[in-house]
């Protein structure tokens, strides 16, 4: 069954949940009630990567995270931390984080991946075409779906380069980063030719601007709870193309959406019955 990655966002700007869980003791809290809800994987990130979204310096990200990743660590969770600087990454999987997920796909920081590869945590390269504060600049393809699997092999080279076995790397075709909103959907529906590639991927649809884009009514006044019901199908539809895990804010929604259709889907013996 894929797996649920769900997001503790240590910040106070995100899009969706900024704030909230701003506190360590809070983040942590959270952190527990998503794994108890059914979250596999926790991504604990503190700078928000929204598009528009100012950078925060390795310091600030550090007293933010370090905490949080160190204590849910320390419960038995397997941690993922959220980063763009090397020297955060080198820190976290340090304090017990397991991935690095690097939305840039390695790029921002040109010491991530040799930081990466001296430890032995598994790294996500996320499809990226810039900074979150002019992300959009950059989305202009002719084939998304051919562009986003070049550059993202690329990325895979780009590690291996580094000491990292490519059975540690997942990919993530970047779904809302430097793609507007009928790209994203134009990627999620190439998502099996990113899964033929051979690598896990994982991908992140939660709340985004594309699926209230798609929903009746003026996306502003789309509530978090059809935003979540939206994520739940889309996160189902990306399970079925064979993706590994789906990164997302409300667990328990992803988790039941996953578990009916593999119900549907699941198998049958002669006479009609599930086994």
């Amino acid at each position: 069954m894929t797996l649920i990655m769900g997001v503790v966002n240590v910040t106070p700007d995100s899009f969706s949940d900024g704030g909230r869980y701003v506190d360590a003791d809070a983040a942590v809290a959270h952190g527990l009630l998503l794994r108890a809800q059914g979250a596999d994987i926790l991504d604990v990130g503190g700078e928000s990567t929204r598009p528009g979204a100012e950078r925060v310096s390795p310091e600030i990200e550090q007293a933010r995270v370090l905490p949080v990743v160190q204590a849910l660590a320390d419960a038995g969770v397997v941690v993922s931390i959220d980063t763009m600087n090397a020297t955060t990454a080198a820190l976290a999987v340090a304090a017990g984080a397991r991935i690095v997920n690097d939305v840039s796909g390695g790029m921002a920081d040109p010491e991530m991946l040799a930081a990466v590869g001296s430890t032995d945590a598994d790294v996500v390269l996320q499809h990226w075409r810039g900074h979150s504060a002019d992300m959009y600049a950059g989305a202009v393809y002719d084939d998304v779906v051919a562009e986003v699997a070049g550059e993202l092999a690329a990325r895979v080279e780009a590690a291996a380069a580094a000491g990292i076995d490519p059975a540690r790397v997942i990919v993530d075709p970047g779904i809302g980063f430097g793609k507007r909103g009928a790209q994203n959907w134009q990627t999620l529906r190439g998502l099996d030719r990113f899964v033929a590639a051979g690598r896990r991927v994982l991908v992140g649809t939660s709340r985004k601007r594309f699926l209230t884009d798609a929903l009746p009514g003026d996306a502003v006044d789309v509530s978090e709870a059809r935003r979540d019901l939206a994520t739940a199908v889309t996160s189902v539809l990306a399970a079925q193309a064979g993706v590994w895990a789906v990164r997302v804010h409300d667990v328990v929604a992803t988790r039941d959406a996953l578990v009916v259709a593999e119900r549907w889907a699941g198998p049958r013996d002669r006479t009609g019955q599930e086994d």
